[in-house]
């Protein structure tokens, strides 16, 4: 569901208004510190960095130091027997006779002096064997390791290690804050935006184009913000949790920040992964602060996005589930029974999979009121793709009502990307303005995938697609329960040589066995046009993905719409999101092999019969086939009323498929 671009803001980042604070007994204000990664993170990383210069000074900066390197090791063996140093040391294979330091006055300051007499030790040498260890000697000798050994195998590593250690915490904790260095810890911070009517620009229903219906069942909940005496005199109470379901694209955020902005109420919106770390307890501690916040900014509104992120039933068992998220959800839970009638809180939540929430959050008390946001309607299409065609230039030419028409099964979401395809359809062909071809090239590449122009077909390859197409849409014409055809194209497109566009003439609610039967047909049409024309050894893999959907089709009939009398009215399956078909639900229903055979053949007969109806159609109808296969062959492509041309002066008989 649209709104005006220019009207959306971004949540505002400044702290909350009218804090309500305690006060001392002498009335002023408690002083509230906020506890960041910056409040003891950097100055002990700055206390590690003085600490690591001042190392570096101790090492480098002291008495100045002559070095003789031009003196043989006997004189430094007759300077120690004599006592001319004060220390020798040897590190490595390097001998330093260091004597007594000298001070003298330089400049008004004492600057202390020594010299350091150095040699090589001989290879294979020790003091002792030399005359360095006796232990009359007052001279102190010491072994030490090379410096830059000492340095590099202890002292940079310990560090490094240290700096690295330090720069982890600060990384982990600005993460967890939500905000960067300077943020709040996430133990005590949630991530709702916040959009606030005072300073917000606020969305209201007239901003949501469609769901009249959907809206009137939220004008209740805005007139209890807006006037909780009135409910409570009565002694009603408002319903806790609203929940938006069904299906993506639909408006649900939308329509929840629309009665926030009707009830002139705080908007609080958080996704449902939000709450979920890999910390135990961020999630509880994040939905305590944001309850609060709510109650405290109350009358307000709570919105849970993609609930379901963290509202999935519970697994039953010890260690039988997540954690982390239900730790979440119980606090979830226990915070909305927290709730008074006093408090003026209403907490809203969207979801695509209704089915998968726990059944606690559903109970009474919680989201007891379940809004339904179903496709928009002919009408609604229409007032959505006028509000998203404000910002855009059309042509005259533009017709809506035909948009909107052949646009059925389009949520609002894809109705606004439908018309920004098509300005940039316009752009890439300089147009000043989007015209009702352009609109109609944007719907085929949205619906049936871009034109592959680059793919170059043999002409047997491109008879062979007209063939195949044609089939499709002369079974679809001469039976009485298929949707018209809308165009036949043999250019390829998506994944697909050619395309056949069967496009409903209404919203349809429900589905009949009847169009069921005619639709299978009508999807063997290809295979069996292949067939009659190319004779069974030359017929290709077109037809899988027709065959893939005839298959689903006719075991939804047999295992969940209790179509077949035998099998019997019984949900003998559920569909997974990748198409297949699982036994009960989640596949833990079991069934007999007697009752698998007996679903196995009845789905069988029902594609066998299907296939013998599009069989005897294009056989009795072999020439007008061939006709229409030729006009497409020259067209590539071919439109209703073109396609209607070859059927004026034939008695269309509609075929009956029998189950």
């Amino acid at each position: 569901m649209p709104i005006d671009p220019k009207k959306a803001k971004k949540a505002p980042s400044k702290k909350l208004k009218n804090s309500k604070l305690p006060k001392l007994p002498n009335g002023a204000n408690i002083k509230v510190i906020q506890i960041t990664p910056r409040t003891f993170l950097i100055p002990l990383f700055l206390i590690l960095l003085f600490s690591s210069l001042i190392w570096v000074w101790n090492g480098y900066v002291g008495e100045k130091v002559h070095y003789n390197d031009n003196i043989g090791l006997n004189a430094i063996l007759s300077g120690y027997a004599s006592g001319t140093y004060e220390e020798i040391v040897v590190q490595g294979d390097t001998i330093e006779a260091k004597k007594k330091a000298i001070q003298n006055v330089v400049n008004n300051e004492i600057v202390s002096t020594r010299d350091v007499d150095r040699t090589i030790l001989p290879a294979n040498l020790s003091i002792g064997e030399i005359g360095l260890s006796d232990p009359k000697n007052p001279t102190k000798v010491s072994i030490k390791k090379e410096w830059w050994g000492s340095v590099l195998s202890e002292t940079i590593p310990s560090l490094l290690g240290t700096i690295l250690f330090i720069g982890f915490l600060i990384f982990m904790m600005s993460r967890m804050g939500g905000g960067g260095m300077g943020g709040p810890m996430a133990f005590i911070k949630s991530r709702a935006r916040i959009y606030d009517p005072e300073t917000d620009e606020k969305v209201t229903f007239a901003d949501v184009a469609g769901s009249d219906e959907e809206k009137s069942d939220l004008v209740e909940i805005v007139d209890f913000l807006k006037n909780p005496a009135k409910y409570k005199d009565l002694g009603a109470k408002i319903p806790r949790g609203i929940l938006l379901q069904w299906p993506p694209g639909t408006g649900k955020t939308l329509l929840a920040r629309a009665v926030a902005g009707e009830a002139e109420v705080p908007f609080f919106s958080i996704s449902g992964s939000e709450f979920v770390e890999m910390f135990v307890g961020v999630g509880a501690s994040r939905v305590r602060d944001l309850f609060a916040e709510a109650r405290e900014r109350s009358p307000s509104i709570i919105f849970i996005d993609e609930i379901d992120a963290i509202g999935k039933k519970r697994s039953p068992g010890i260690g039988g589930g997540h954690d982390e998220r239900e730790q979440t959800l119980n606090q979830i839970l226990t915070e909305m029974d927290g709730f008074d009638n006093e408090t003026n809180v209403i907490v809203m939540a969207a979801t695509n999979r209704a089915d998968v929430l726990d059944k606690a959050l559903l109970r009474p008390g919680r989201f007891d009121r379940k809004v339904t946001i179903n496709l928009p309607t002919l009408q609604d299409r229409k007032e959505i793709l006028q509000v998203h065609a404000k910002w855009k230039p059309f042509a005259d030419d533009v017709n809506w009502e035909k948009i909107a028409s052949i646009t059925i099964g389009f949520s609002g979401a894809e109705l606004g990307n439908l018309l920004n395809e098509s300005a940039i359809l316009a752009w890439k062909k300089s147009a000043k303005s989007i015209t009702q071809a352009m609109l109609q090239q944007s719907i085929e590449k949205v619906v049936m995938g871009n034109e592959k122009k680059s793919l170059r077909m043999s002409e047997h390859e491109k008879k062979l697609t007209a063939i195949h197409e044609v089939g499709h849409a002369l079974v679809g014409k001469m039976l009485p329960h298929t949707d018209p055809v809308h165009k036949i194209s043999i250019l390829p497109r998506g994944g697909a040589g050619g395309v056949t566009w069967f496009l409903p003439e209404k919203d349809r609610t429900y589905t009949s066995k009847a169009k069921y039967l005619d639709e299978l047909a009508t999807l063997y049409g290809g295979r069996v046009a292949e067939e009659i024309f190319f004779w069974n050894n030359y017929i290709t893999t077109g037809a899988s993905s027709d065959i893939e959907r005839a298959t689903q089709i006719a075991r939804s009939m047999v295992m969940r719409f209790g179509f077949d009398s035998e099998v019997g009215a019984e949900n003998l399956a559920t569909e997974a999101a990748d198409g297949n078909f699982l036994g009960g639900d989640g596949g833990q229903k079991m069934i007999s092999e007697e009752t698998h055979r007996l679903i196995d053949a009845k789905v069988r007969l029902l594609l066998k019969d299907a296939y013998g109806v599009a069989t005897k159609i294009i056989s009795e109808n072999k020439s007008l086939h061939e006709k229409i296969a030729h006009e497409l062959l020259i067209k590539e492509e071919m439109l209703e009323d073109e396609f209607n041309v070859f059927f004026e002066w034939i008695d269309v008989v509609p075929q009956k498929v029998t189950m």
